[in-house]
C-alpha cells in the first residue's frame, strides 16, 4: 500500500467482518468507508471467533490475536495483547473502542503513540456490573481520559457527563444507521404475527435494558396486540428466566434472530418499538428503529431525549408504575401521533445519523489530530 496513506489501527471489538453488536457494526461501517477515502485500516480480531484468517477483506487489513475463552476476561486480554502488538507498528493513530480498555493507554503513552478512545456508555452504572465490575469500569473510564490523547463520546449528553465527572473534553461523534424499507413482510408470519398487530422489543434480556418493566407494563394493559421480544442471554440467568416465565398469551419470545432480513421485517411491521436501554449514549438499536421506520416509545432519559429531539420523534415513558401502560392504551385509542412518528422517523437519520455523516466527522477528527 502507498506510504502516504494515513494508517489507523482499530482495537477493542471482536473484529471484522464480524457483526455482533454495536461496536462491530461501527467497525465495519467506519473501516469500509475509510478504505474508500484512501486510509489504510487495520482491525484487530479475536482469532478464536474466526474459521479462516485472511490478511485482508474488502481492503481492510486484519490482525488475529488469540485470547482466553473466559467470558468476562476474553475481551480484556485480547485488547491488552492487541495494544502491545500495535505499539510496535507504525500506525498514525490507534483508535480504541470501549472505556474498559482505558488502563492500556499507559502503554501507548509510553511508546509515544497518538491515540483516541471511543468510551461508549455509562458502563459503571449498568446493573449487570455489580461491585468490583462497576468500580473497575469507573476507574477504567477515569484512566481513559488520563492516558489516551483524545476522547470520543457518542452524544452531547455523554460529553457533558465526561466533562462533569472527569473534567475531560471530548469530540462528539455519534453512531450511524442505514435507511431501509420493508422488502419481504411475509417473513414475520413464522411467529404468527401480522403487520401493526404487535409491539417490539430488541435487546439482550439483562436489567440494563428494562425488559422486565416493559413486559409488566404491557401485560397490565388491555391491548389485544402482541409483544414480540427479540433477544435472550447465552447463559442460565434468573432475570431472563423470570421474564420468559410470565404467562400471557400475548407475549412472543423469539430468542435470538440472526437472520438480518427477518429482524428487519420485525422492525418494519411492528405497531411500535419499545426502547428501554438506559445507560448508553447514542444507542444503535434505537437508530435502527428510526432508520427502519418505527414508531418509537422510549424510556425517558437524557440520551433518549437527545436521539428523539425530546418527543419530536417518539413517545417518552417514565419508569413509574402505570406510566407505560397508559401510553399503550392512549396510543391505541388515537394512533395519529404514532403514525406521524413512523412517517418521519427516517428523516431523523437522514439529518443527523447517516454513516456518511459520521465517517465525515471521523475524517475531520483524524485530520485535526494529525495536524496538531
Amino acid at each position: 500500500m502507498s506510504e502516504n496513506k494515513i494508517k489507523i489501527a482499530i482495537i477493542g471489538s471482536r473484529g471484522y467482518p464480524y457483526v455482533y453488536s454495536g461496536y462491530e457494526t461501527f467497525v465495519k461501517e467506519l473501516s469500509e468507508r475509510l478504505v474508500k477515502r484512501n486510509y489504510e485500516i487495520t482491525v484487530y480480531c479475536h482469532k478464536n471467533l474466526f474459521k479462516s484468517y485472511p490478511k485482508e477483506v474488502n481492503g481492510v487489513n486484519l490482525v488475529y490475536i488469540n485470547t482466553i475463552e473466559k467470558k468476562t476476561l476474553s475481551q480484556f486480554v485480547h485488547s491488552f495483547q492487541s495494544i502491545i502488538h500495535a505499539c510496535f507498528k507504525k500506525y498514525d493513530v490507534i483508535l480504541v473502542v470501549n472505556s474498559a480498555n482505558g488502563p492500556f493507554g499507559i502503554f501507548t503513552k509510553l511508546f509515544g503513540k497518538k491515540t483516541a478512545i471511543n468510551v461508549d456508555g455509562l458502563e459503571w452504572l449498568r446493573p449487570k456490573w455489580k461491585g468490583l465490575g462497576s468500580k473497575y469500569f469507573y476507574l477504567a473510564s477515569r484512566l481513559s481520559v488520563r492516558f489516551f490523547d483524545y476522547i470520543i463520546t457518542d452524544s452531547y449528553e455523554m460529553e457533558k457527563i465526561y466533562k462533569q465527572l472527569f473534567n475531560a473534553d471530548s469530540a462528539v461523534i455519534a453512531y450511524g444507521a442505514n435507511i431501509r424499507y420493508s422488502k419481504n413482510p411475509e417473513l414475520i408470519s413464522k411467529w404468527n404475527i401480522e403487520k401493526h398487530e404487535y409491539y417490539l422489543i430488541v435487546g439482550r434480556l439483562i436489567p440494563d435494558n428494562n425488559a422486565d418493566f416493559i413486559v409488566n407494563e404491557f401485560t397490565k394493559s388491555n391491548t389485544a396486540k402482541k409483544l414480540v421480544i427479540v433477544g435472550d442471554v447465552p447463559y442460565n440467568d434468573k432475570y431472563a428466566s423470570n421474564i420468559k416465565s410470565i404467562n400471557d398469551d400475548r407475549l412472543v419470545f423469539t430468542g435470538y434472530v440472526t437472520n438480518q432480513d427477518e429482524l428487519a421485517e420485525l422492525y418494519h411491521n411492528c405497531f411500535a418499538y419499545f426502547h428501554g436501554h438506559a445507560f448508553g449514549g447514542t444507542n444503535p438499536t434505537m437508530l435502527k428503529a428510526l432508520a427502519y421506520g418505527c414508531g418509537i416509545i422510549a424510556i425517558d432519559t437524557v440520551f433518549s431525549r437527545e436521539m428523539l429531539d425530546n418527543d419530536n420523534y417518539g413517545f417518552l415513558f417514565k419508569q413509574e408504575e402505570g406510566a407505560l401502560t397508559l401510553i399503550i392504551e392512549n396510543t391505541e385509542k388515537n394512533t395519529a401521533k404514532l403514525v406521524s412518528y413512523r412517517e418521519k422517523s427516517r428523516t431523523r437519520i437522514t439529518n443527523n445519523y447517516t454513516w456518511e455523516k459520521i465517517v465525515n466527522q471521523y475524517v475531520d477528527f483524524f485530520d485535526d489530530i494529525l495536524e496538531e
